[in-house]
């Protein structure tokens, strides 16, 4: 069925320019692929014609770090839970990580047994991320032959037994298999040093903000770009925190090292002044660090040394959050909000006077750029797949615990007012999200062109 998507507000490439730009145009899609655009919204020819009015009409979102912790710890979150908050809020592909479930994806088993998973329950296109740890290094080019998009390594401790963490060596004897194949590594990049805590940091988040140093993300930055020098590999800093270590990735770039890194809603809309202490819902690993910290992470996002915005969407069961003693020490660290991450990120944009095409830029085209995966280029263009959302950058709501779609609703974001309501959501063609109406599960696996 040919379906055709108006609206004054859609937003399109600009020949030779960088960011899109809005204008009035009617999208055409049929079998899942968009066949044609047309600035000419009186005359449109389609089976079904969808009025978006004023509303945005622009790429679906592209989150590339997401835990949906299944096969195993599926009480933490689900694949049907997490693609489901995901189209809610206008993401139409979503990678998973390789870890907190179990298996871990350090081998094609677990690759298969996610994707047993995924093909039941999965409500938008997907993808996963391989894992490296000591001694599955024979594993990585089966993972690669079978799918796997790249491969995350943790230089600390990751949190869970079954995740080791993989020194410098173990990646350094891993990573020829990467190059060699033209996949990323992607790093959790905190090498635990002499600088540690004297006390526990208990319910004082200052203390906890202590005991993991912007040194750390800078030393560990530094053995990666060392890393990807002499190999050759695509490197990939996940989850930058710590701003000072802007300095060492923007020197790497201009050398020419493939080194790219992202941040997330939580370092850009958070700040260490306004976190009381016991409020474990803040912990997250890198830390959320003070207010000058975030300006200077939107400063590198704006001149390029961060490459894109993603969830980094982290859940766990309320008891692991600690919340009733508020111990920093023993709760679990990950913030849970992948939902909401458009309006989270545009309504610190609007306060800062940046556009739509900016926005979309960071999460939907660099995300998928840095993917390199068919059918989709994270821009509105003939013979793409047909993932759009359509949104009200003007609506306001508060975020409450009733709204939340992932599995719990475990988030220091409820109560916060954002900025931005998803309206529908198409992956594919296929309107997977209707104001608060899903379809049935037609997510499909992502692959590498």
């Amino acid at each position: 069925m040919r379906v055709a998507i108006k609206s004054t507000s859609v937003l399109l490439p600009e020949k030779g320019k960088i960011l899109p730009a809005l204008r009035p145009a009617v999208i055409y899609f049929e079998n899942g692929k968009i066949t044609e655009i047309s600035e000419n919204l009186n005359m449109i020819s389609a089976e079904k014609i969808i009025d978006a009015g004023a509303d945005i009409v622009m790429p679906g979102l592209c989150d590339t770090h997401v835990h949906m912790n299944e096969p195993g710890r599926t009480e933490w979150e689900g694949i049907e839970t997490a693609t489901r908050a995901a189209a809610a809020g206008g993401i139409t592909t979503i990678i998973d990580m390789p870890l907190n479930s179990i298996p871990p994806t350090t081998t094609v088993q677990a690759l298969e047994m996610k994707r047993v998973a995924a093909k039941k329950t999965a409500r938008v296109d997907y993808g996963f991320w391989g894992g490296i740890i000591p001694g599955n290094k024979g594993d990585l080019q089966p993972l690669v032959e079978n799918g796997i998009l790249g491969f995350k390594a943790f230089m600390i401790d990751s949190g869970v037994s079954e995740f080791p963490m993989a020194s410098a060596q173990v990646i350094q004897e891993c990573i020829p298999i990467l190059a060699k194949h033209g996949v990323p590594l992607l790093v959790h990049a905190e090498l635990e040093s002499e600088l540690t805590l004297a006390a526990p940091a208990h319910r004082k988040y200052s203390n906890y903000l202590s005991s993991r140093p912007e040194k750390w993300e800078i030393d560990a930055i530094k053995v990666i770009i060392q890393l990807a020098r002499d190999s050759g590999c695509r490197v990939h800093v996940v989850h930058l925190s710590a701003a000072k270590a802007l300095s060492e990735i923007e020197k790497a770039k201009a050398e020419k090292v493939l080194i790219s890194a992202e941040t997330c809603p939580h370092y850009l809309t958070l700040s260490a002044e306004n976190i009381p202490d016991g409020a474990t819902l803040y912990k997250c690993a890198p830390p959320i660090r003070d207010n000058d910290n975030r300006e200077k992470l939107w400063e590198g996002l704006q001149k390029g040394l961060i490459n894109f915005v993603v969830s980094d969407h982290s859940p766990c069961t309320p008891n692991l959050k600690a919340m009733e003693t508020g111990n920093f020490e023993v709760a679990w660290g990950g913030i849970a909000g992948l939902q909401f991450s458009l309006p989270l990120i545009w309504t610190e944009m609007k306060n800062r006077n940046l556009t739509v095409g900016q926005l979309s830029y960071w999460m939907s085209e660099s995300t998928t750029t840095f993917l390199n995966i068919k059918d989709k280029t994270g821009k509105i263009e003939v013979g793409n797949d047909a993932d759009l959302v359509i949104w009200d950058p003007s609506a306001e709501f508060t975020v409450q615990s009733s709204q939340i779609l992932h599995r719990h609703d475990v988030t220091p974001y409820i109560g916060k007012k954002l900025y931005g309501v998803v309206k529908k959501t198409f992956v594919r063609g296929n309107c997977v999200y209707d104001l608060g109406r899903f379809s049935t599960p037609q997510g499909q696996e992502v692959t590498r062109k």
